[in-house]
């Protein structure tokens, strides 16, 4: 029985990780994830007891992944200036997997608190990635910088999403661009 709770837990996260990334948090509701499992309406609130719940749980899920394949990423990169690079170019690779629309769609949402600490604690550990790499460059403010890379990266993401008239690679270089120029200051 609880192997099937939880095959039936996983068959609802991966129904809300394509609402998600298909319409946004407008599109992550307790009838359309009823609909796309096949389970009734009040088998959902049995599973997760808001909106919230179900995104609290998908972040708890997704952002680790997520952030490990940057990890990974970085790790592979050769001296500081190679792990900004790859920091900021696999966040940017990710933008086409569901798993990352999603956590996008949920960052931009309405979020109750709960679900915002674990996105903030999750951005954290992205930020606490990179800021070794900064401090290596010699930042006097490497935290701050992070930060701010960060944003650069994020307004990358949302242009991708957009599909801005440039092309992804396009984005991606000119991303990585700005993130090198302005971490060798």
């Amino acid at each position: 029985m609880a192997e099937h709770r939880s095959m039936q837990r996983a068959a609802l996260l991966d129904a809300a990780r394509s609402l998600l990334s298909e319409g946004g948090t407008e599109a992550l509701t307790f009838p359309a994830l009823a609909e796309r499992t096949g389970l009734a309406r009040s088998s959902v609130y049995e599973y997760f007891r808001s909106r919230a719940a179900v995104v609290e749980e998908l972040c708890e899920a997704d952002f680790p992944v997520w952030a490990a394949e940057v990890e990974a990423a970085m790790a592979q990169a050769d001296g500081a200036e190679g792990k900004v690079e790859a920091y900021v170019r696999k966040q940017l690779e990710l933008v086409g997997d569901r798993r990352h629309r999603a956590v996008v769609a949920i960052s931009a949402s309405e979020l109750d608190a709960g679900a915002r600490e674990k996105i903030r604690a999750a951005h954290g550990g992205l930020i606490a990635m990179i800021v070794e790499a900064l401090a290596d460059l010699g930042h006097a403010e490497p935290r701050l910088t992070a930060m701010l890379l960060q944003g650069v990266v994020d307004a990358a993401v949302r242009r991708i999403e957009l599909g801005a008239a440039e092309h992804p690679d396009v984005i991606t270089r000119a991303a990585v661009s700005i993130a090198l120029d302005g971490v060798r200051g």
